[in-house]
């Protein structure tokens, strides 16, 4: 096999959070209504929470069904409408994001092995990117230069800016497409065994599971039914056995 592009997953991927959810989410929030006040929008604050959080999580119950990716930006539009404001500006929806993706991007930390891993397999010839599911495609691309990455990388794809969520073979085409190689040609590493790497394995992508941080109740869930080509328990494991592989 003669592997020239890598595809990486991002989170629990490349960086891990370091957080508390329940203390991010009230942060997020709090950031998220006080930039539609200086907007000069008057919302019922709690009400208006409930309903965006409940909204929220009723659609990301249906994306894991249909792998469909609206964006939080549709999410916080319709709850707007249904609150009496609509015709909201786009620049009005995206500040609004940024300050509650904002409280939980400090969390986001760079794996250890990150930087030296990109580096060796820059000058090994390896080229990249990065397929990420995720409701809002700037907060994926923050997160990408806060971590220093972004020279390492040809692409970054988001299921927000795509509309579809891995493991739907869509997505994955769109990353051949920009590398411009064929499935043979390209490895899938990530550490969700009914995302990354199903979507890889029906793609003919050779998958890669990287188990550091996938003892997760949904991986669990997957073990009898998905199997990935190889394991590698960090990073940098990764340049050798990606030898190993061109020399088999």
């Amino acid at each position: 096999m003669s592997v020239k592009g890598i595809l990486f997953d991002l989170g629990n991927t490349l960086l891990y959070f370091d957080g508390n959810w329940q203390e991010v989410f009230a942060r997020a929030d709090q950031g998220m209504v006080e930039r539609l006040a200086k907007e000069g929008f008057s919302l019922d604050r709690d009400r208006f929470l409930s309903d965006f959080r409940e909204r929220l999580s009723s659609y990301h119950d249906q994306r894991e069904i249909d792998f469909v990716e609206h964006s939080t930006a549709k999410i916080l539009e319709d709850t707007l409408a249904a609150h009496g404001i609509s015709n909201v500006e786009r620049s009005t929806l995206e500040g609004s994001l940024a300050a509650l993706y904002a409280a939980s991007q400090e969390y986001w930390i760079p794996e250890d092995d990150l930087l030296p891993t990109m580096k060796a397999l820059k000058d090994a010839g390896y080229r990249m990117g990065v397929i990420s599911n995720a409701g809002d495609d700037q907060d994926v691309q923050t997160l990408v230069n806060k971590a220093r990455i972004r020279p390492y990388l040809d692409f970054v794809l988001t299921s927000a800016a795509s509309g579809m969520r891995k493991p739907d073979a869509r997505i994955f085409a769109l990353g051949l497409r920009f590398f411009g190689l064929s499935s043979q040609e390209v490895v899938m590493v990530g550490d969700t065994l009914s995302a990354d790497i199903l979507g890889a394995n029906r793609m003919g992508i050779y998958s890669v599971w990287l188990t550091r941080r996938a003892d997760t109740a949904a991986n669990r869930e997957y073990l009898a039914k998905v199997s990935p080509k190889a394991k590698i328990d960090s990073l940098a494991e990764l340049p050798q056995m990606l030898e190993a592989l061109s020399q088999a």
